[in-house]
This record gives C-alpha cells, sequence and structure tokens, in this order.
C-alpha cells in the first residue's frame, strides 16, 4: 500500500478532502497485514481520535476502494475486509479466530472449464482456503491436555 503522505496526495489530486481523521486511517492501513473491517480501523483510530465516526472510516476505505488503492474481501464472516495489498494473491481464513492471512502461491492451472464457463471470460482467479490457523491449533491441543 501507498504511504500516508501518497494517499493524501492522491486524495487531493481527486478533489477530496484530507482530514486529520482521514490521515490517521490512512496511517493505520499502511504496513496492515490482518486485513481489517472498517469496525477494527476505527477502533484504531478512535484511540487517538475518538470523535471519528465510523461512518467516516466507512467512507475513506470505501474511496480508497474505489480508486484502487484498497481490495474489497467478502469471506463469509459478515463483515468487509479490506486488503491493503494489491498484488494478486490468495488467502487463508481461520475458521476460529477469524484471522485472515495472504498467500502467495502460483495457481495459474487452476481454470473454469470450457464446458462450464458458457461465456464467461475469467479476468482474476483468488483462491480462499478456510481452516484453522496456527496459534488456534496450538490453543486448541493445549486446552485439551
Amino acid at each position: 500500500m501507498k504511504s500516508s503522505e501518497e494517499l493524501s496526495r492522491l486524495f487531493r489530486e481527486r478533489g477530496l478532502k484530507v482530514t486529520p481523521q482521514r490521515q490517521r486511517i490512512f496511517g493505520v492501513l499502511c504496513d496492515n497485514e490482518s486485513h481489517p473491517t472498517a469496525e477494527a480501523v476505527h477502533a484504531e483510530v478512535a484511540r487517538e481520535m475518538p470523535t471519528v465516526s465510523l461512518r467516516t472510516v466507512y467512507r475513506t476505505l470505501t474511496e480508497l476502494a474505489a480508486m484502487g488503492e484498497l481490495g474489497k474481501l467478502d469471506l463469509g464472516g459478515g463483515s468487509t475486509r479490506f486488503d491493503p495489498s494489491l498484488e494478486p494473491h490468495h488467502h487463508l481464513v481461520c475458521e476460529s479466530c477469524g484471522s485472515v492471512a495472504d498467500l502467495h502461491a502460483d495457481f495459474t492451472e487452476v481454470s473454469v472449464p470450457a464446458e462450464e464457463a458458457e461465456g464467461f471470460r475469467t479476468t482474476r482467479t483468488e483462491i480462499v482456503f478456510h481452516g484453522v490457523c496456527e496459534p488456534c491449533t496450538g490453543a486448541a491441543a493445549t486446552s485439551q491436555r
């Protein structure tokens, strides 16, 4: 993801206001590998800026996604996750704690069978693996002792 300064510049170029709240949102997203929800970003920003609204966070995240600076992930957990990594990758989702991790693997051989495609043209492939992460697996093993 671009730096907070670069995102501020992009917002200004598009005629969008760059407020202290937005700058803090940008800062929370930079180097964030947790695929946060808007609620998680809001909680982090609210630590320093208690009056920031969840609506401001949602609007800013949605604008970043529309600009192509942030990916939106619907992983079936009820809340949209936001992915600061724009390079092609896949995801590992823990069914126990809900954590999401990037998976950088080449699945170029995966394709829609021609007989199923019915004129559908694939533009990208994203594979989501559901399972249990190592910390949760270890916690389960410890609690069973």
